[in-house]
C-alpha cells in the first residue's frame, strides 16, 4: 500500500476524480462535484510536477475540495436574487383580488368559474350561477372566492 501511494501518478488523480464526476451524474446532488473536480486539479498538478510527494497530494487535494465547494456556496448564496416575476408558475395568483361571474353554480363549497380561456374550480358559500365573486386566495388548484360587494 505505501509503495502504491508513493508512486501516485496523474493518471491515478484524473481517474478518481472522473469517478468521482461519474458518480455525480447518478444524482449525488452536487457534493461529488467539486471533490471531483479538485481531484482532476491534483491531477493537472500532478502532471506538471512529478516528483511531488504523496503527502502533498492529499494535502492539495483537500485544500483544493474544500475551497472550490465553498466558493461555488459563496456565488450560488450571492447569485440568488428575488424574481422580478414572483407570479411566475403560479397561474391562479394572477387572479386574486380580480372579479368574475360563476360559470357553474357553487353547491356545497364547490364551483366554477371561466377566468381567461380556462374554468377554474371554486371553493365558497354557495351562490346560483351568474353570481359576481371576488377571487380571495389560491389553494392549490382550487380558487378561494367570496360574494363580489
Amino acid at each position: 500500500m505505501w509503495d502504491y501511494l508513493q508512486h501516485l501518478s496523474f493518471w491515478d488523480w484524473l481517474a478518481f476524480g472522473t469517478l468521482l464526476l461519474i458518480l455525480e451524474v447518478f444524482g449525488a446532488g452536487g457534493y461529488l462535484l467539486w471533490v471531483g473536480v479538485a481531484a482532476a486539479g491534483v491531477g493537472v498538478i500532478t502532471y506538471l510536477f512529478p516528483t511531488l510527494p504523496w503527502t502533498w497530494q492529499f494535502l492539495l487535494f483537500g485544500i483544493m475540495s474544500v475551497l472550490t465547494a465553498v466558493l461555488w456556496w459563496r456565488r450560488q448564496r450571492h447569485a440568488a436574487k428575488p424574481s422580478d416575476q414572483p407570479g411566475l408558475n403560479q397561474r391562479g395568483q394572477e387572479f386574486v383580488g380580480r372579479t368574475f361571474q360563476l360559470h357553474e353554480a357553487i353547491v356545497d363549497g364547490r364551483g366554477k368559474i371561466k377566468a381567461g380561456d380556462s374554468v377554474w374550480l371554486v371553493s365558497g358559500p354557495d351562490l346560483p350561477a351568474g353570481t359576481p365573486i371576488k377571487v380571495t386566495g389560491q389553494d392549490g388548484v382550487l380558487l378561494k372566492v367570496e360574494a363580489a360587494a
